[in-house]
């Protein structure tokens, strides 16, 4: 069961567009696993819609009525011409089938995945495997932002570490734990340099993760990773 999720100042930007691609995109791929969320955002984007066709009606009457001092409100959308505007939609006897695109796979460490659709549009580059780990990098060109796939073979683990930046993960796949509790397919966790973990993954798992600054490990001779933190995710 899902218990982690965007906090809503997270989803209310992403209903607005405000949101870099990959943040977005990770929203819209827990938003495909999470009843809740989805029903949270499909709620926004009416209410936002509905106040902006509201306001740009507002606008539009009230540039009318600055033309003419007898327009109305009536006469506003009688002046809108019904029957040129059914026609134009119905001129074309040919129906639109959407053709359903064919979703992405990916394979990490000899197994493959089925990814987001989300994703479809997105380049993932080739893999690369540090141990148990493995990381796949997904083009994005946001500057500082890098936005990975990341799994955790059964078994694997990422040595403690806290973070520089943010570090947003969904899990796409299988589970993992932490000193916080497990977490499963479609949990949302977005950490920051005020967190401290040492994910383990006993079944093995897939991530997507955005970070904008290196991994900071923390425990022993794990610290001797810290030049290579920014290639792990």
């Amino acid at each position: 069961m899902i218990t982690h999720h965007p906090k809503f100042e997270l989803i209310h930007s992403f209903v607005k567009g405000d949101l870099p691609a990959s943040i977005s995109a990770g929203i819209a791929m827990h938003a495909e696993l999470c009843p809740q969320c989805q029903h949270q955002i499909a709620q926004l984007t009416d209410q936002m819609a509905e106040a902006s066709f509201e306001e740009s009606s507002t606008s539009d009457v009230t540039a009318l009525c600055s033309d003419s001092q007898d327009a109305t409100t009536e006469g506003y959308f009688a002046s809108l011409n019904a029957d040129d505007m059914i026609a134009s939609i119905t001129q074309s006897d040919d129906l639109f089938e959407a053709k359903p695109q064919p979703q992405q796979t990916v394979t990490l460490s000899d197994q493959s995945y089925v990814l987001p659709k989300a994703l479809n549009s997105m380049e993932v580059g080739k893999s690369a495997s540090i141990g148990r780990l493995s990381r796949a990098r997904i083009h994005l060109d946001e500057n500082e932002i890098r936005t990975s796939l990341l799994q955790m073979q059964p078994g694997g683990s990422v040595p403690e570490h806290t973070h520089k930046g943010f570090e947003l993960t969904l899990l796409l796949d299988g589970s993992f734990s932490d000193e916080k509790g497990k977490y499963v397919k479609g949990d949302f966790i977005v950490l920051d340099r005020s967190h401290q973990h040492h994910p383990v993954s006993e079944e093995g798992c897939l991530c997507y993760t955005v970070v904008n600054d290196a991994l900071h490990f923390t425990q022993g001779i794990n610290k001797l990773l810290n030049p290579i933190g920014s290639l792990i995710y």
